[in-house]
């Protein structure tokens, strides 16, 4: 069993953690503070190949694999959380529907200029009433009497990229003009059409350069063409593409942590007290080694789901399961190692000097989107048990 990453894999990894330190994490604070979008390096992202990865060269991506797909996402939130964000929903939230369930048409109109980072995509799922609870959703497509088009109603919350987003993935209940119902059905809206709206811009803890707002459909008529999928097969594209995303946020965890414990690690070393090293006391020595050990786990359990994932792929089966544990167990990794690694600094941890304290308010996002932690336990469980 070979561990170690392949050349092509550490040339990736090394471009990515090039241009995250040199281009990222210089603006990091600063975009962290203003709550702008970060446009320019998102762009120049997109330029490297980073906004479309693992989408096929003639849609506009790079054609890599998963594993090069978690080194890029875990370098680049190492330097900055909110970035990571914005290129995992192009990859995945956005990426994996059109990839996996569109027509040659829509990958062509849809996902070409969102992979090659010409334009940012979004997804949107979650509504104000319903989060974990897809299901519920209450956003409605009725089907007019002429078959050609949907006319979506609904309002959705907490779309990442919403305010800077061409073009979103929007699930609502489906309807036909007699009322019959179809189930969830998943759409491609254009932001530029009329009926289409940002509401709210949320003020977030953490990842405040990722733009975040609530979207707004009033009568918006969705051309037939623009569906993904057939009528109804929403709910399983839904999950599908959440099964990749969560391996996304589980890479970033892996980033955040490791830049958290890089920080600690160096600070105990240069800070001294008592006539000594912090870094020799015996407690900062155990939260250091409970730290590394963490933070190994996870990157095992990132690894082993984005190798899952390019097995399913060839298999036809899913990867919920390395995905689920992986996302869980990395995302509360992050948010334990940053929480030790403020801890470490003291208050220098909290002040605003040092990045420790992004990373704190950051990693908490982990353990929440893309399924909480408690829906990452409910999964990992019932697919032990087969039981619901």
């Amino acid at each position: 069993m070979d561990f170690s990453l392949t050349e092509e894999h550490e040339i990736i990894q090394a471009a990515a953690r090039e241009f995250a330190q040199n281009e990222i994490a210089p603006v990091a604070a600063e975009f962290d503070e203003s709550g702008e979008f970060p446009s320019d390096t998102i762009r120049a992202a997109g330029e490297l190949g980073f906004m479309g990865v693992e989408i096929p060269e003639e849609y506009g991506g790079s054609g890599l694999d998963s594993i090069s797909y978690v080194l890029i996402m875990a370098e680049i939130s190492a330097a900055d959380a909110a970035h990571g964000t914005i290129v995992s929903v192009n990859n995945s939230l956005y990426g994996v529907p059109l990839l996996e369930f569109g027509t040659e048409d829509q990958k062509q109109r849809f996902l070409t200029p969102v992979a090659s980072g010409e334009v940012n995509g979004a997804y949107a799922l979650t509504e104000p009433q319903s989060g974990s609870d897809a299901r519920s959703m209450r956003s409605k497509a009725v089907l007019s009497d002429d078959g050609k088009y949907y006319t979506i109603n609904g309002k959705k919350s907490w779309i990442t990229s919403g305010p800077v987003a061409r073009y979103v993935v929007v699930f609502a209940q489906t309807e036909h003009a007699d009322g019959s119902a179809c189930g969830i059905s998943a759409f491609v809206v254009d932001s530029e059409t009329d009926g289409f709206a940002c509401g709210k811009h949320e003020p977030k803890l953490g990842i405040r350069a990722s733009a975040t707002c609530e979207i707004e459909l009033t009568d918006y008529r969705c051309p037939v063409e623009s569906r993904i999928g057939d009528e109804g097969q929403g709910f399983k594209i839904a999950m599908t593409v959440l099964d990749s995303g969560r391996i996304g946020i589980a890479a970033q965890s892996l980033g955040i942590a490791q830049a958290a414990y890089e920080a600690a690690l160096e600070y105990s070393r240069d800070r001294k007290a008592f006539g000594s090293s912090i870094g020799s006391f015996q407690s900062i020595q155990n939260k250091l080694a409970d730290m590394r050990t963490r933070i190994e786990a996870s990157r095992l359990l990132v690894l082993q789901a984005a190798w899952a994932k390019q097995r399913a792929k060839k298999t036809g089966s899913k990867n919920t399961l390395n995905s689920c544990m992986a996302k869980l167990y990395a995302s509360e990794t992050c948010m334990w190692v940053t929480h030790q690694a403020l801890q470490i600094h003291g208050g220098m941890g909290y002040s605003k000097e040092l990045p420790l304290e992004r990373y704190f308010r950051d990693a908490k996002i982990t353990e929440i989107y893309e399924g909480t932690s408690e829906i990452q336990r409910m999964v990992i469980a019932r697919l032990e048990t087969g039981l619901r």
